[in-house]
């Protein structure tokens, strides 16, 4: 793609750089975009077991969840100025708005990210360690593995402040925190 075919609103960028309030004014038209360092990152289509994973998970999570907590796909965090990634699945303690288009890392009980191929580096390397530095306490990252889904969970080091690994759940998640569930993955792309 030239310069002369990208669309009026991408090109130029702004002399400083996207921050967060710049995606909120994004037209309709504009693909399914998150800000990290300044960048906008336009998300590639979902492939069927990132879709299908992302929805079932979902419904378990907020099945589970206590009743003051919202479970939402797709919604960014506001991390800073020029940091608002948009996690697959976050929990969050706030109250609901209509209108809403992110939510901040206070908020924030547990993000979710599942591993695609073209979001590998960021999944694994650099969205963790924003949300860690943000002070979100639970990540959880989900791959497939041998046409299996695999949860790798963390849980936030406040010493360090660093993600430290709590589990790799296979087959069924069961974890106490950030609140008791048990999941039965092998049903998350599966019949």
């Amino acid at each position: 793609m030239s310069a002369e075919s990208l669309p009026d609103w991408l090109w130029p960028a702004p002399p400083d750089g996207w921050t967060a309030d710049d995606l909120d004014r994004l037209p309709p038209s504009a693909p399914r975009t998150e800000l990290i360092d300044g960048a906008l990152i336009m998300m590639s289509p979902q492939t069927s077991f990132h879709s299908r994973v992302m929805r079932r998970l979902a419904n378990a999570i907020e099945l589970a969840a206590p009743h003051d907590l919202l479970t939402e796909v797709e919604m960014t965090i506001r991390l800073g100025e020029r940091q608002r990634p948009e996690p697959d699945i976050l929990v969050v303690d706030a109250p609901p708005k209509k209108q809403r288009t992110s939510y901040l890392p206070g908020e924030v009980v547990l993000v979710v990210e599942i591993v695609s191929p073209e979001s590998v580096a960021r999944d694994r390397e650099t969205k963790p360690l924003k949300y860690a530095h943000a002070g979100i306490r639970h990540f959880w990252r989900v791959e497939e593995e041998d046409d299996r889904t695999v949860v790798h969970a963390y849980e936030r080091d406040d010493t360090t402040g660093a993600y430290v690994a709590t589990g790799i759940h296979r087959d069924t998640l069961s974890v106490v925190v950030p609140f008791p569930m048990e999941i039965d993955l092998t049903t998350l792309y599966g019949r």
